[in-house]
């Protein structure tokens, strides 16, 4: 079964919805909930992870503000972000937080005749088009990026997230590193006040939009893009390159982050140097509380993510995320060891 056909993902969900509503009667499921950007892998390896051990997991695709707001509520045992909290915040809510994946944040469109990566835009350009000033497909602006490309003479229909958004949060982070008009505009957040557009719900949402939406634009974790066949474009990063989103082009932009250095794995991954780096890039997170008032829930929710770690590199790439590096996997472990501690001050999970 696929998650990512539209009927197959709304079921998918609301069955997610269902079983977290009866989860005091299977003690053994894990509850979470929150960003849509890892949805996609937290489903695959949950499918996987209840085959092996027999204990499920019910995750709430709802967006990363209401990961936030549910793990700080204490709703569910993790809440998921891609938008990772500063380490003040995190002290102030008693909360720890570590990576689990790293992916791509990718405009797609919706143009006949167009094929995936046969658009280019740059920065300044994107941001443009998403403040309202650009609003036609063979604008001069584009025009000069694509001189080889037979343009539509569309008007443009903007699509962005209506809920808060990690992925909004990389998408807008990026706007504003590139275009000093988005900055101090709109800014960098999980929710927007958007200067034009249409808002879709999770990544789902947007991708469905743009789908059935001729002439639009929109940006979506590129699990989605890829699983829904969206026509994507290609970005010029940092360094002046064209380059498509891949894997690779992720792990570019990943390269370079020394972790250790990382307070609380607080790590931005948008308009990173390097030829090959995807500029839109980004890792998303988890977050469990230091102190848990259900220490069993939230071992039982780390054991989840060790075995992740250990065994679902495979399941992540054929989704085109990225792996996160064996180094760095020692040190999430070694911080819960070290942060996530039971009544009796143990570890509720101990680093391996």
């Amino acid at each position: 079964m696929s998650f990512f056909n539209r009927g197959g993902l709304m079921a998918a969900l609301a069955g997610a919805l269902a079983l977290s509503a009866g989860s005091v009667a299977h003690a053994a499921d894990i509850s979470g909930a929150g960003a849509t950007f890892p949805y996609p892998i937290y489903a695959k390896w949950a499918d996987a992870y209840k085959k092996e051990t027999g204990n499920g997991l019910n995750y709430q695709s709802i967006g990363s503000g209401g990961g936030i707001k549910q793990i700080k509520a204490k709703t569910v045992t993790f809440g998921a972000s891609d938008m990772p909290l500063k380490p003040e915040e995190l002290k102030e809510a008693g909360l720890t937080q570590f990576p689990t994946v790293m992916g791509g944040v990718v405009p797609v469109v919706n143009l006949e005749g167009i094929a995936p990566g046969q658009i280019t835009l740059d920065g300044p350009t994107l941001a443009k088009i998403f403040l309202g000033e650009i609003t036609s497909w063979d604008d001069a602006a584009i025009k000069a990026l694509n001189p080889d490309v037979k343009l539509p003479s569309d008007a443009i229909a903007v699509v962005h997230r209506s809920d808060g958004s990690g992925t909004t949060f990389i998408y807008s982070n990026y706007l504003a590193q590139v275009s000093p008009d988005w900055k101090a505009k709109v800014g960098t957040n999980t929710s927007l006040e958007w200067p034009t557009g249409i808002g879709a719900k999770g990544n789902e949402g947007v991708a469905a939009n743009v789908a059935q939406t001729a002439g639009s634009i929109g940006y979506v974790e590129y699990a989605y893009a890829k699983q829904n066949k969206l026509t994507f474009i290609k970005l010029v990063n940092a360094e002046g390159e064209a380059v498509e989103p891949t894997a690779e082009a992720f792990q570019a932009a990943a390269g370079g982050v020394d972790w250790t250095k990382a307070e609380d794995f607080y790590v931005i991954l948008t308009n990173e140097p390097g030829a090959k780096s995807w500029p839109i890039a980004g890792a998303t997170f988890i977050l469990v509380y230091k102190k848990p008032d259900d220490a069993a829930a939230t071992g039982e929710a780390l054991k989840f993510f060790d075995w992740a770690y250990k065994n679902g590199d495979a399941m992540a790439t054929d989704l085109a995320y990225v792996p996160l590096p064996d180094d760095l996997v020692t040190l999430i472990e070694a911080s819960w060891a070290k942060n996530v501690l039971g009544a009796d001050g143990k570890p509720v999970l101990a680093a391996k």
